[in-house]
């Protein structure tokens, strides 16, 4: 499983309102929402969509991407 999860320290909106807020309110986490838990397989094909979008590498050094993955551990707490 992996948590993808808002980086709200990427400060550009670019990638946002290039079509990646429809991206991520497409696997069932809404505006309001800055997590969500994925299996594998689909984590790494929503990433791969994510990357097409301009804007992905826009953030910081710090922050780069709009949305981090974590690897969630099979006995911790999804959210």
């Amino acid at each position: 499983m992996i948590r993808l999860s808002i980086d709200f320290e990427h400060s550009s909106r670019t990638w946002w309102e290039q079509g990646g807020q429809d991206l991520w309110e497409g696997i069932g986490a809404g505006f309001d929402e800055s997590a969500v838990v994925l299996d594998e397989d689909l984590a790494q094909s929503w990433l791969a969509e994510a990357r097409k979008i301009p804007g992905w590498h826009d953030g910081p050094d710090h922050a780069p991407h709009p949305v981090t993955a974590q690897p969630i551990e099979a006995d911790e707490d999804f959210i």
